[in-house]
């Protein structure tokens, strides 16, 4: 076997762990569980192409002939993952709003944290100014 292909082969596993590491940092790291989803989501998948692409080049290389079958696994998961975490955020979600309205509220069980408070509520308006206040406002109804 050539020297490349397990260098090749070994740079591919070796950035698989750090995708996965990154995910593990992410899951640990953000505050809400919808953002906790994300990181370890995409770093499984990513990490999951890695690992294929590797196992593939290896016992290709080692059988002497293009071996595919690797590659059922991350397809498998390219096809499942997005739709599990869909179900398991409608799950959250669901699970969030059946709390607030067994308490009363109207508003989620636990808060949610000051950057998704700013996305959801958007950016605050400036205050009205009337247009006869300004020497630049065209002339107009007011």
């Amino acid at each position: 076997m050539a020297w490349w292909i397990d260098y090749t082969v070994a740079a591919l596993l070796v950035a698989a762990g750090l995708l996965a590491l990154a995910g593990a940092v992410g899951l640990l790291r953000l505050p809400d569980f919808f953002q906790r989803m994300h990181p370890p989501a995409l770093a499984i998948t990513l990490g999951s192409w890695c690992v294929a692409l590797a196992s593939a080049l290896y016992f290709s290389a080692l059988q002497e002939r293009p071996v595919l079958s690797a590659w059922i696994i991350p397809v498998l998961l390219a096809i499942t993952a997005p739709i599990t975490s869909l179900l398991l955020a409608r799950a959250a979600l669901f699970r969030r709003r059946g709390m607030a309205a067994e308490q009363g509220a109207d508003a989620p069980a636990e808060p949610l944290p000051a950057p998704a408070r700013r996305a959801v509520a958007g950016p605050t308006p400036a205050p009205l100014s009337s247009r006869a206040d300004r020497a630049d406002a065209p002339p107009g109804p007011r």
